[in-house]
């Protein structure tokens, strides 16, 4: 993790306790040692108690009073209680807003281009959510929208863990490849049912994932 400049401390310190939990420099389980982790990015306990509190809201860090942050496990039923929500709000979204514009598709291959491109896994991930906001950004429902941003945080962890085999994101790139040609096709049913596919081909994968890691430390 790189040390901090005093302009933006909150800010930076949030991204830099995230990237930490995602690539598990932070790891599973583990409670946070706020006295090395100021030191360590060279920030003082004040805007990193902030950043932590954020990252609570997020879902990527847990607080036990009189005990101090955590990292969540990964477990395979919160996995299953996370994932199961964005094909349902994104299919929805979808089908509220209809078919895009020939301005919106050329986006979308663009980036779907850019995601087949990126040289890591967070690069990747950042350009898969996207290609899903701008898929649905015209919804015209805010709330709705707010809820898939937050759920595309939720489960950047177990993201991480599918997009960093190459494998996997040549199929996405795929899966994406098929909800464009159906839209292009003028078919938004078929772009729906695409998109779900699209949401739901890591179940299986991940869940191998999930079984064959060690039981996680509980703090």
């Amino acid at each position: 993790m790189s040390r901090l400049t005093p302009t933006t401390l909150s800010g930076a310190a949030i991204d830099n306790v995230r990237n930490a939990i995602l690539e598990g420099e932070l790891p599973d389980g583990e409670r946070v040692n706020e006295v090395h982790l100021s030191e360590t990015l060279g920030v003082s306990r004040t805007p990193l108690r902030e950043a932590l509190n954020r990252l609570v809201s997020e879902g990527l860090l847990t607080f036990r009073a009189r005990h101090g942050y955590y990292v969540p496990p990964l477990t395979l039923e919160g996995f299953e209680a996370e994932y199961g929500i964005r094909p349902i709000l994104d299919v929805a979204a979808l089908k509220l807003q209809g078919l895009p514009g020939a301005e919106t598709i050329d986006t979308l291959k663009a980036l779907n281009r850019d995601f087949l491109a990126a040289p890591t896994t967070t690069g990747r991930i950042d350009v898969d959510d996207a290609f899903h906001i701008e898929l649905i950004k015209d919804c015209g429902n805010p709330v709705l929208l707010t809820m898939i941003r937050q759920q595309m945080v939720r489960t950047r962890r177990f993201e991480f863990a599918y997009l960093r085999e190459q494998a996997h994101t040549t199929e996405a790139a795929d899966e994406h490849a098929a909800i464009m040609a159906a839209l292009e096709a003028g078919d938004l049913d078929a772009a729906c049912a695409a998109l779900h596919a699209n949401l739901t081909s890591c179940l299986d994968p991940l869940r191998d994932w999930l079984r064959s890691r060690p039981t996680p430390t509980k703090g």
